[in-house]
């Protein structure tokens, strides 16, 4: 039986009502987003029509999922909210904290050496609060969730940018902050802007070397990096319908490239026959009983054009097999002669070095069975391997699954390594190189879903290219980013010119899954008993302490930097090496911004110090400016904070000082989590005054006293010469999120309304 099954029966119980009624608000026939939308409302019956990208709505989410570098946080943040248990079903997965190096047994016990604290810190906060908790080595916390909670019609967020992964299972799953999840789980609303609609149209089917990946590698494309952004994209039409349910994951597991809120397919037999194979037959009869909610109404698939926003068609007969990258997931190119011309004309380096399959994007039965296929050829050729391989199987359950058929010695016998069920080099947890700053320029293949400068292994020269897995074994194997296998000849140790045949692979395994121990551990049903410590001396754990407002007068501010180009939340607070700090807020905050390009130097964690005059790391001038009682301000370009969804990136700055951050346009997920913390998320209302900006200027908000919903503030930038310049800037908040401003965070009123309760 499923995780959760009654509270997944009350959800059906109720659709048809909520859908039936929706409609009739509408008007129109509704998309599969607006059924599910509509049918998590907080107040229950919608009584209204929604206007998409406007109206702000409060939902009642299903269920929480959080990984273990973001839970730390979270559950920090919980601990202050004064709650006895969380509110809906939530699941804590440890994957993050697990460093790829030797191979799954050795790096697996270095993890739990190391990380010991903050598993155990995890483990009793999750038995005290009536969390399910999944040992390190369980699996990905998106594949895990694929394959034990989510539903069809679901609304599930996490804590964590690829929760939209459980789309491929017809959910609204969404990435969100920390605090965004503690809302939740204290029994509060979640609250979103009602999104736009972006429908994806696919007809044709799949073959030969093309797969679900390519798909949303051209999305990508076609939409770039924040064409997505406050949307939820919809995948329909015959060529969705025939994809695997673990297909149509990876195809919404990329959407966060895209910046999508979320992505979606409607429920189908791929997705039944998914539920039955993982042991949800319960959850398959009941969407059975109900599916004509869970998919759009006919009209809206027939005539997309006048229910989605915006439509894109993709003929899935005719795409071929892409690589994107380098530097960014959207920088799309064709195999073969375009790849060729497109290295050579920028320098990027043809050898490569590594092959890695896996992450939370690929590493289903499907995946590893379909690059398997193309490994098998390379041992039956006697093709000897030139580029490293490394796997990172999805879940315990898919190892073991693939360990017994046979898919893992495949690899295992062209060399490979295969790591620990967990994100590894995916999140920059690869302990590649000594000394990876000064290592040098090379290509990598991999098929994870990000590839920002250093994201992978520190290397701020490896050059990251995103492929399907069967391609990334094709050209691990061949060891060239210009190879193309559906055309190129590779020579054999025997001397002889051999060509790759098509890659097969199963959908699912035809003996079936299987699992000896899957890593879970239940809660205690009682957990008051169950006592959590944090050492004061800690370095990786830290007791939170609640922000002091800011307040409604910022005055003789500084510029603490001025970001140059893209910053995502990478740049903002990295992973790697620094998710060991991810529980302690101060000793985090020592990564504030250390990535992000200086506008007026263009180098990195170096910025001026106009205290001293002297130029320094941005945490040590924040730390100056706070010191000194002044207040700080972050300027930065467009889509700042795209990327992972860790609130940190909001937390650090806020811990260090920075009242405001004014930038070009936000990602969704980033522009929240400052809201959250209780921070000035603002825009220019004229995108050109980010040139008037100058490096030693003192800034003055004007009207900050009447900051209201869609009233824009006024900003005064005192520069160095004594001249002026004011601006205009914009903002989204509500005046619900007006009320955390002012009283200091989210958290803060939480904890307020829980008191007067």
């Amino acid at each position: 039986m499923a995780f959760d099954i009654d509270m997944i029966k009350s959800v059906y119980s109720q659709i048809s009502e909520r859908v039936d009624k929706a409609r009739e608000i509408v008007g129109t026939p509704l998309t599969l987003s607006e059924k599910i939308l509509y049918s998590h409302l907080w107040d229950g019956v919608s009584n209204k029509a929604f206007v998409r990208g406007k109206d702000y709505v409060d939902f009642a989410p299903d269920r929480i999922a959080c990984q273990d570098a973001t839970a730390q946080m979270a559950l920090l943040q919980f601990m202050q909210a004064g709650k006895d248990n969380v509110a809906v079903p939530t699941t804590v997965h440890c994957d993050h904290l697990i460093q790829a190096k030797e191979g799954a047994s050795t790096d697996l016990k270095h993890a739990n050496d190391v990380s010991s604290e903050v598993f155990k810190f995890l483990e009793s906060v999750s038995n005290k609060y009536g969390i399910g908790f999944w040992k390190p080595g369980a699996g990905i916390i998106h594949q895990v969730v694929l394959e034990n909670y989510a539903f069809p019609g679901g609304m599930m967020i996490g804590t964590d940018s690829h929760t939209v992964n459980a789309g491929g299972l017809g959910m609204v799953a969404i990435g969100v902050g920390g605090a965004d999840a503690v809302d939740v789980m204290a029994g509060m609303a979640w609250e979103l802007k009602f999104p736009k609609l972006i429908g994806v149209k696919l007809t044709g089917k799949l073959s030969g070397w093309t797969a679900p990946k390519d798909v949303i590698l051209k999305v990508a494309e076609i939409l770039t990096v924040k064409g997505g952004t406050g949307a939820i994209v919809e995948y329909f039409g015959e060529g969705a319908t025939s994809m695997s349910c673990t297909g149509k994951g990876t195809i919404c597991n990329m959407g966060a490239e895209i910046g999508a809120t979320t992505s979606t397919f409607g429920y189908d037999e791929s997705m039944e026959r998914y539920l039955r194979a993982t042991e949800r037959e319960d959850v398959a009869d009941a969407a059975n009983d109900v599916k004509e909610y869970l998919t759009a109404d006919p009209e809206v698939y027939a005539n997309p054009e006048q229910y989605f926003d915006e439509v894109i068609e993709i003929n899935l007969s005719e795409l071929g097999p892409l690589l994107n990258g380098p530097f960014t997931p959207d920088l799309s190119t064709t195999v073969g002669t375009e790849m060729t011309k497109k290295a050579k004309a920028n320098d990027w380096p043809l050898k490569v070095e590594w092959g890695l399959i896996g992450s939370c994007t690929n590493s289903s039965y499907e995946d590893l069975s379909r690059a398997s296929s193309i490994a098998q050829q390379a041992l039956d050729k006697n093709l000897k391997t030139k580029a490293e391989f490394g796997i990172n199987p999805g879940s315990e359950k898919v190892r073991y699954t693939t360990e017994r058929d046979g898919i893992l010695e495949i690899f295992e016998k062209l060399g490979a390594k295969i790591f620990t069920n967990a994100c590894g080099p995916c999140i920059g947890q690869w302990a590649r190189y000594s000394d990876p700053k000064n290592a040098p320029k090379n290509s990598i293949i991999h098929s994870f879903n990000r590839n920002f400068a250093k994201r992978a292994d520190g290397n701020p020269n490896t050059h990251a290219f995103v492929a399907s897995p069967e391609m990334v074994a094709a050209i691990a194997i061949a060891g060239r980013l210009d190879f193309n296998p559906l055309t190129d000849k590779l020579i054999s140790e025997d001397g002889e010119e051999v060509m790759f045949d098509e890659p097969t692979g199963w959908e699912l395994p035809p003996k079936g899954f299987e699992v000896l121990d899957n890593g879970y551990l239940a809660p205690d049903e009682d957990g008051s008993g169950v006592v959590v410590s944090v050492s004061p001396d800690s370095e990786r754990l830290q007791l939170l302490e609640p922000f002091t407002p800011i307040g409604d007068a910022i005055t003789d501010a500084k510029l603490l930097i001025k970001a140059f180009g893209k910053c995502t939340t990478d740049h903002i607070s990295m992973a790697g090496p620094w998710l060991r700090y991810r529980g302690h807020l101060d000793n985090i905050s020592n990564n504030c911004l250390i990535g992000a390009v200086n506008a007026y130097n263009k180098k990195t964690n170096f910025v001026k110090n106009q205290l001293s005059g002297d130029y320094e790391g941005v945490p040590d001038t924040a730390r100056a400016y706070k010191a000194a009682g002044i207040k700080s301000i972050v300027v930065g370009d467009h889509n700042y904070g795209e990327g992972s969804s860790r609130e940190h990136a909001a937390m650090e700055p806020r811990h260090l000082g920075v009242a405001a951050v004014l930038v070009k346009s936000f990602a969704r997920i980033h522009e929240t989590n400052l809201k959250k913390q209780g921070m000035l998320g603002l825009t220019f209302a004229n995108e050109a005054d980010y040139d008037l900006i100058q490096e030693d200027d003192v800034i003055n908000f004007l009207d900050l006293n009447e900051f209201a919903p869609d009233k824009q503030l006024a900003i005064e930038f005192v520069h160095k010469d004594g001249t002026k310049d004011v601006i205009k800037t914009d903002h989204t908040y509500n005046a619900a999120q007006i009320a955390w401003y002012k009283e200091g965070s989210a958290l803060n009123l939480i904890k307020k309304e829980n008191a007067s309760a």
